[in-house]
C-alpha cells in the first residue's frame, strides 16, 4: 500500500524527530511504498540548499518531497511559525494530489496532527497519528503561550484529530494516559517506545583517561551529565540549584546541547564554577560523551510528564550507565529506571532532594557499577528494532479495512 508520512523534519535534516521519521519511513518502505512530505532543513546550516518549490529524491526506498516552505532559524519564535506555516500551505495540496491508502502524521509542525486529520477525511483514507510531543499541551505546560480562547481552539481541534484516528501511537504509559483523558478509546491508542538503537559493549567504550572524556569533564571528580536538547520541559532551575548546593563538594554539573532555554540557562549559571555548558559533539563521539558521566540526568518537569517522553532515556540505557531521573514518580522515565534498578528519581520541585541523591550516589561506585549493568539488561528490553516492528504492525492494521 502508499503510505504517506507528513513531518517537517526529515534527514538531512538533524532534529531528533527527522532521524525517528526516517526509521519509521525505512522500516515501513520494506514491504510498502512511502512517501514523506518534509519542509526544507531548518536545522542544520550545512544541510540547507536553494529555494525550490518542490524537491524530490528517493532514499533507502523511500520517496522524500520536500515542499519549498522557508528555512529560518529556529532560534525565533515568529520564523519558527512562518516554517511551519508555509510548510503547511504547500504539504497540504501536495498530500492530497498523492492520493495515499493511509496517512501517517507525526508532531511537527505543532498542528501536523490536526493537518493529517483533514487530509484524511478529504481524502477518505485512515488516520494514523503518532504523537512525539502533545500539544498544545506541551505548549502551555512549558510557558510558551499561555491559556486563550485561540489555545482552547487548538485543543478543540486536536480532540477532533485525536478521535479521528485509527490508532493513535504514543511513546509511554504516561503519554497514553494523558490521551485516553481527552476521551479517545482506549483500543486506539498504543504505546511504542523508540527504544534502544543499538547497546554499546563494555569493550566498545573509551576508557576513563582517554582525552576526549577529559575533555567533556572539564576536570571534574564526580560528573553529573545532561545530553541532549535544552528545551522547555526540563527542571532546569532544580538542576542548577542543586549545582549551587553541592558547589564545593568536587561534583560539576555538564550540559551538552542546545535548545530554547540554553542561553537563560547560561545567564542562571554563570556564578556558578561546578556547572559547564558545551555544545553537541559528532556522531562518532557519543561514546565520549557517555563515559564521561558519572551519573546522566534525564528530566521532566511537573505538569509535563506524558506530554512529553524524552527518548535520551534509551541511549543512556544502551550506553549501560547509571541514570538520576528528576521527574514525577509516575513518569515513564521514572518508573522504568526504578523498577529496573539502573538508577533513582528525585522530585524535579526539591533541589535538595535532587542533591541528596547525587551525593549518595557519588559515595556507591560499587551501587553506581551496578545500575550500569542494569541499564544494559533493560536496553535490551526495548530494542528499537523490535519496537519498529511494532510500529509497521500497527499502520498495516489501522489500514486494513480501506483495503478490503
Amino acid at each position: 500500500m502508499h503510505i504517506l508520512l507528513l513531518n517537517e523534519y526529515y534527514p538531512p535534516d538533524t532534529s531528533a524527530t527527522a532521524k525517528m521519521a526516517a526509521q519509521v519511513a525505512e522500516t515501513l518502505a520494506q514491504r510498502h511504498h512511502v512517501t514523506v512530505v518534509a519542509g526544507r532543513p531548518s536545522y542544520d546550516p550545512d544541510a540547507r540548499y536553494p529555494y525550490a518549490l518542490l524537491r524530490r529524491d528517493i532514499r533507502n526506498k523511500v520517496s522524500v518531497e520536500c515542499v519549498g516552505s522557508t528555512a529560518h532559524s529556529r532560534h525565533q519564535m515568529p520564523r519558527r511559525v512562518a516554517n511551519y506555516l508555509s510548510y503547511l500551505a504547500l504539504a497540504i495540496p501536495r498530500a492530497l494530489a498523492l492520493c495515499p491508502d493511509v496517512i501517517l502524521a507525526m508532531t511537527d509542525p505543532p498542528i501536523a496532527g490536526i493537518a493529517g486529520a483533514f487530509i484524511a477525511r478529504l481524502a477518505g483514507r485512515p488516520f494514523v497519528y503518532n504523537i512525539r510531543d502533545l500539544y498544545p499541551d506541551m505548549a502551555v505546560g512549558g510557558d510558551i503561550v499561555s491559556a486563550s480562547k485561540w489555545v482552547a481552539r487548538w485543543e478543540a481541534l486536536h480532540r477532533r484529530a485525536l478521535k479521528q484516528a485509527a490508532r493513535v501511537i504514543v511513546l509511554g504509559d504516561d503519554m497514553r494516559d494523558r490521551i485516553l483523558a481527552k476521551g479517545v478509546a482506549p483500543e486506539r491508542v498504543v504505546v511504542v517506545r523508540d527504544g534502544t538503537a543499538t547497546t554499546l559493549a563494555p569493550a566498545q567504550m573509551p576508557e576513563r583517561s582517554d582525552p576526549i572524556v577529559q575533555e567533556i569533564r572539564h576536570g571534574f571528580p564526580f560528573v553529573v551529565l545532561h545530553a541532549g536538547n535544552l528545551g522547555f520541559y526540563g527542571a532546569w532551575d532544580t538542576l542548577l540549584a542543586a549545582a549551587k548546593i553541592l558547589s564545593n563538594e568536587n561534583t560539576g554539573f555538564v550540559f551538552i546541547g542546545d535548545g530554547a532555554n540554553r542561553a537563560a540557562l547560561e545567564s542562571s549559571a554563570r556564578d556558578l564554577p561546578n556547572v559547564k555548558f558545551a555544545p553537541f559533539r559528532p556522531v562518532e563521539q557519543v561514546a565520549h560523551v557517555m563515559m564521561a558521566g558519572d551519573l546522566h540526568i534525564v528530566t521532566v518537569k511537573r505538569g509535563l510528564e506524558g506530554v512529553v517522553v524524552p527518548s535520551k532515556l534509551y541511549s543512556t540505557l544502551a550506553a549501560g550507565r547509571p541514570i538520576l531521573v528528576v521527574a514525577p514518580p509516575d513518569s515513564d522515565a521514572a518508573r522504568i529506571v526504578v523498577e529496573s534498578g539502573c538508577g533513582v528519581a528525585a522530585d524535579p520541585d526539591d533541589p535538595g532532594a535532587v542533591a541528596v541523591a547525587i551525593k549518595e550516589l557519588r559515595a556507591q561506585p560499587a551501587r553506581l557499577a551496578e545500575m550500569g549493568r542494569r541499564a544494559r539488561e533493560t536496553a535490551a528490553k526495548y530494542a528499537r528494532v523490535d519496537e519498529l516492528q511494532r510500529f509497521v504492525a500497527i499502520v498495516e492494521d489501522a489500514a486494513r479495512p480501506s483495503r478490503a
